[in-house]
């Protein structure tokens, strides 16, 4: 059957994965929960919502576009043959099979079997659907075959995206020792692959986002890049566990006092080195987090009165200008915005 932008992307809404927080008696509400260790946590927001997962048996000569998707992150895993991935403004990409490359700022791009082939957009090619997001693509001229796992997928929480931010522009992981248990995830992807049956959609689409996963996982263990930023913060033993404890506890009265005690650190010298490593005063901060999880519960259509409670003010109208003056828009207007932009 035909897909066209509106049967791809205008379907119903997705599955996350993710195991449920469990309540430890400090938080009373799941989506507020997070690990004590900050980079644990950051892995542990790595929930998220399948737009478009599709599986392509391409033949070459053969080409596609990736249209721009805003908010979201493309991925391409080879599991046969082998293809060029282009990006305006730089040089191509070769992936070969086991190969996976993440788009992390939803770019446009394009893959294609050799240079100069035909590129035409993949959301206006037949494609043969067996379940609400996953699609099947048989697509090219009869040549060789390459055999890939494509997707586009969205991050539920402000902390992933935070993390997603700060990837660089493309992410390419080769098959090597480095990425074994990235491996065994692709060889699993394609065996079901091979052999779709039954269920076989919905444990494609999952390892997908297991992959997924992996990918920004090797990418934070490896890359310096990783060490600076909102990320460098988190690698740092101090300043680390005080944004692990505002993300676990955004509700507390927190002062910069409250803060360098839970280090421990002087208070001088805490404000001072969470200023130079997140790039803004803790307490502006703790602000600004609060309101991205509010951007998320709003849109959630969860009470205002419940959204302003669990953040820890005392009344809704406190909430509401604070929320406008971090934002720049009220309440009510985040609630009709279609997503939320990255922290």
């Amino acid at each position: 059957m035909p897909a066209d932008r509106g049967s791809v992307l205008d379907r119903p809404a997705p599955w996350t994965i993710g195991t449920p927080v469990a309540d430890t008696g400090t938080v009373d509400a799941p989506w507020l929960a997070a690990p004590p260790d900050p980079l644990a946590e950051a892995l542990h927001h790595l929930r998220m919502s399948g737009v478009f997962y599709c599986h392509s048996e391409l033949t070459a000569p053969w080409g596609l576009t990736m249209p721009a998707m805003p908010g979201c992150l493309w991925f391409h895993a080879v599991t046969a043959g082998e293809c060029l991935l282009e990006f305006d403004g730089t040089e191509p990409l070769v992936l070969r099979a086991g190969d996976v490359a993440v788009v992390p700022h939803g770019g446009g791009h394009r893959g294609l079997s050799e240079p100069g082939a035909i590129t035409p957009n993949v959301l206006d090619l037949p494609h043969q659907f067996t379940g609400d997001r996953y699609a099947v693509l048989r697509h090219g001229s009869g040549g060789a075959l390459t055999s890939m796992l494509c997707g586009a997928v969205q991050f539920d929480s402000p902390a992933a995206r935070a993390v997603v931010a700060q990837l660089p522009p493309t992410l390419h992981l080769t098959a090597s020792p480095r990425t074994e248990a990235m491996q065994a995830t692709m060889g699993l992807i394609a065996a079901e692959a091979r052999d779709l049956r039954p269920g076989g959609e919905a444990i494609l689409t999952r390892l997908s986002d297991v992959l997924v996963v992996q990918a920004v996982r090797s990418w934070l263990e490896t890359d310096p890049v990783a060490r600076t930023g909102w990320l460098g913060a988190l690698h740092d033993p101090q300043i680390g566990r005080a944004v692990a404890a505002v993300h676990r506890d955004p509700a507390r009265a927190w002062t910069v006092a409250a803060l360098a005690a839970e280090v421990p650190m002087s208070r001088s010298a805490f404000a001072a080195r969470f200023t130079a490593l997140v790039g803004e005063p803790a307490l502006a901060y703790v602000t600004r987090w609060r309101m991205h999880l509010a951007l998320d519960r709003l849109r959630a259509d969860d009470p205002l009165s419940e959204v302003a409670g669990r953040l820890g003010y005392r009344s809704e109208a406190a909430f509401s200008r604070a929320f406008k003056r971090v934002t720049g828009t009220s309440p009510g207007a985040a609630r009709r915005t279609v997503r939320t932009p990255t922290p």
